[in-house]
């Protein structure tokens, strides 16, 4: 197998290239390598209610009849889900030695994950008879139905008239509402 030789390499490749790279695989390193507990379900996520809520009624219109109303549930949704798609890339500022090594941890990462997991035979099966497919597949719907009410709420922020975030970012209200 190819794998081995690449859990040593990564971490030599890591020293070399700085600190930053290895304080990333630092912080991720754990949930790399509990992943077989999530394939067991043993372990796993908490959805935020947010989500559960846009999952139960995505097109919830109670007490939504002013901008500053909209624009919190917005900024919910953003704190669960990131930023949306309307949202500009912030500049971060980083350098291309940076970004290499931002690179450099994510592969990292995903081989720590990819090893943990392979000792699992017939992981697929595993998955689904312990539930953890059918987990997964919840936080799915639930993420979906939270864009799906983000979306939703921008649009109704727009036929308010509202300032972002209650609307999409390149959005610019007229001055007719902004209640």
């Amino acid at each position: 197998m190819i794998r081995r030789p690449l859990l040593v390499a990564f971490p030599l490749l890591v020293v070399l290239t700085g600190c930053s790279a290895a304080g990333q695989i630092r912080a991720g390193f754990g949930d790399a390598a509990t992943q077989p507990l999530v394939d067991l379900n043993v372990r796993r996520d908490q959805i935020p209610t947010v989500l559960l809520q846009a999952q139960a009624n995505p097109y919830d219109r109670r007490n939504l009849n002013r901008c500053s109303t909209i624009g919190a549930e917005v900024r919910r949704l953003d704190e669960a889900l990131g930023p949306d798609r309307d949202e500009p890339a912030r500049p971060d500022g980083s350098t291309l030695s940076e970004r290499m090594q931002d690179e450099i941890a994510e592969q990292a990462l995903r081989a720590i994950r990819d090893a943990t997991t392979d000792f699992i035979p017939y992981r697929s099966w595993v998955r689904a008879l312990t539930g953890a497919q059918a987990r997964s597949k919840q936080v799915q719907d639930a993420v979906e139905a939270g864009r799906l009410r983000r979306a939703f709420l921008k649009g109704l922020g727009m036929k308010q008239d509202c300032a972002p975030p209650a609307s999409p970012a390149w959005y610019r209200p007229t001055g007719r509402s902004q209640r």
